[in-house]
């Protein structure tokens, strides 16, 4: 359907046939924030199966996909966040079309044209799974995006590394019982966001959230082979077990950073797969525009809400393209020097992942880096200006701190003080 409602100016089909190996991943690598969608509607080896890249790489589409203004995105997405809507019975399954089960075939990954990214990849890589399941005692659904490596035509390492999957297989790993997940891919754009925003107290469930971002109820199917719920609606369900007490070594990957990533991960044993006829498989490439706008709208409107309930004057925030969410720019109105301080000491504490921020007067364009740039260079004095704050708990994928542990953080006020 969001295919459908970007129309012929802002989706491109391209008939010549790309293999999922290398190919579709350089086209969408190439294509910029500006340029349309792109669907593969031939993808060498996998007859009947298309590709689907470049979604959601500006805020014109995210826009789109809320059916908002594009100016009152951030506002819309903070203000319906915070509502819920709770996911219902779905009374038909689209997902479940098409069901392949490990009695009927062996090799069930081997049908899917999951991409291989980059030259030292170690093999086909799952970047835009979104990873369901139930904690192991409570029943409660988590939900998270999580990248997995195709091992065999059965077996995927899933890189588990933050909550709350990595507390429920830890529990599940307690009991010695294996964790039921089921991967979902193909989903509309407010689930995806959904899957990666920070749940709180008001609502604790991300379909709940994904309900509220798409102004109406998550239809939601039982897996076929797994005891968890998924959105009836996905194109593609790959079904399965994380096994207890069992590590592989998956990668090198190149990772969001633009840096290859290795880690001994839990394997997941595939139990079935599940598909719409005619399944179309979201391509995600690292450190693609999609990635910047993901992580915008799930972590950059998330920190703006919060700074301005705890500092007056905080009137926008932008994630620097390229950064994986590690820079963040910030416009104040009015914001005396003591305020841009304490500004920039809460935005490194809030979230873990950012390591700069950088907090400008609201008349200069944060999203405009020639704008940014000039600010830091007729604002910012060095020796008063700039915060360091050191010992901080390194982001797990940041190559800066590979193999320490820890890390720092820099701040920089580029505003004309008052």
């Amino acid at each position: 359907h969001f295919l459908d409602a970007l129309g012929g100016n802002d989706l491109r089909r391209v008939a010549e046939p790309f293999s999922p190996r290398f190919e579709i991943a350089a086209a969408l690598r190439e294509a910029r924030a500006d340029a349309p969608a792109l669907l593969f509607d031939s993808v060498a080896g996998h007859p009947g199966w298309r590709v689907c890249g470049n979604l959601i790489a500006n805020r014109r589409r995210l826009a789109l996909a809320f059916e908002t203004p594009e100016a009152a995105l951030a506002e819309t997405y903070i203000a319906r966040k915070e509502r819920g809507i709770e996911p219902v019975h779905a009374s038909e399954a689209p997902a479940q079309e098409v069901v392949t089960t490990a009695r009927q075939r062996d090799d069930l990954l081997a049908a899917v044209p999951i991409l291989t990214h980059h030259e030292r990849d170690a093999g086909p890589y799952i970047t835009t799974g979104v990873v369901l399941c139930r904690e192991p005692g409570t029943g409660r659904r988590g939900m998270g995006i999580h990248r997995m490596m195709v091992l065999d035509g059965r077996h995927l390492s899933v890189f588990l590394a933050n909550p709350p999957l990595s507390k429920f297989h830890a529990a599940a790993e307690v009991r010695g019982e294996p964790l039921e997940v089921a991967v979902a891919l193909g989903l509309e754009p407010a689930i995806v966001v959904s899957s990666v925003v920070k749940v709180g107290p008001l609502v604790p469930d991300k379909m709940a959230i994904a309900g509220a971002l798409r102004g109406a109820p998550v239809e939601m199917v039982r897996a076929e082979t797994v005891d968890v719920e998924v959105p009836a609606r996905a194109e593609v369900v790959i079904e399965g077990r994380v096994l207890p007490g069992v590590r592989r070594h998956e990668g090198p990957f190149g990772e969001n950073t633009g840096a290859y990533f290795s880690a001994d991960s839990p394997v997941i044993e595939v139990t079935a797969v599940t598909h719409r006829r005619d399944p179309i498989y979201p391509g995600l490439t690292p450190w693609a525009a999609d990635v910047d706008m993901l992580l915008w709208l799930a972590a950059g409107t998330e920190m703006l809400g919060q700074l301005r309930s705890h500092v007056a004057g905080v009137a926008d925030l932008e994630l620097a393209g390229g950064t994986a969410g590690f820079s963040a720019i910030v416009a104040v109105s009015g914001a005396p020097r003591s305020e841009v301080r304490r500004l920039i000491q809460l935005a490194l504490a809030l979230d873990k992942r950012l390591k700069t921020v950088t907090v400008v007067d609201d008349d200069v364009d944060i999203r405009n880096p020639r704008e940014v740039a000039w600010a830091l260079a007729t604002r910012h004095r060095p020796a008063h200006d700039t915060i360091v704050v050191g010992g901080t708990d390194a982001y797990v994928i940041d190559p800066s701190a590979r193999g320490e542990g820890q890390g720092s953080k820099i701040g920089f006020d580029a505003t004309r003080g008052g």
